[in-house]
């Protein structure tokens, strides 16, 4: 096991999966403004957020993520009509999951940046960064990952004894 780094020093590794038309055009505006955020955030661009599958979001904690944001077109303004309802309402009902497998969900953000609030890209991103910080460095997600890999083996003791159960 690594020695963690003291919660002062650890810089979050903030993975950000964002809408082409709305959220990313606003990030672009906060950087052709020259306004300043944090340097540790990884936008990944989609169409649009309802095609953002949950399971990216566990794959980037499982991977080494320390903190989620997912933003999209303010509801209403989506340019595929309702993909930002669907993304809304598949996200609520994952947030369960989440919490089941061990992701404190202080560590996931959903919020709307429309293309005209750079401002709100900057805030948002700040803020998450701050928080996850404050929170050091995720290991508990990686460790049940690495602890939980199935072999593909289906005679295991495990799953035997979880097979007579039922």
């Amino acid at each position: 096991m690594h020695p963690e780094k003291p919660k002062h020093d650890f810089e979050p590794k903030i993975i950000a999966f964002v809408c082409t038309w709305c959220t990313y055009a606003g990030a672009d505006l906060a950087g052709t403004s020259r306004m300043q955020y944090p340097p540790n955030v990884r936008v990944l661009k989609f169409p649009c957020t309802g095609r953002i599958d949950p399971v990216f979001i566990l794959k980037a904690f499982q991977q080494g993520a320390d903190g989620v944001l997912v933003s999209g077109c303010h509801p209403g303004d989506c340019h595929y009509i309702a993909g930002n309802f669907h993304a809304r309402r598949r996200f609520a009902a994952f947030r369960k999951l989440l919490e089941f497998v061990g992701v404190d969900l202080n560590r996931l953000q959903f919020s709307w940046v429309s293309a005209a609030e750079g401002g709100k890209w900057v805030e948002v991103v700040t803020e998450l960064t701050e928080k996850v910080r404050s929170m050091g460095p995720m290991v508990e997600f990686k460790e049940l990952a690495l602890e939980e890999q199935w072999s593909g083996a289906i005679d295991t003791p495990e799953l035997k004894e979880a097979y007579e159960q039922i």
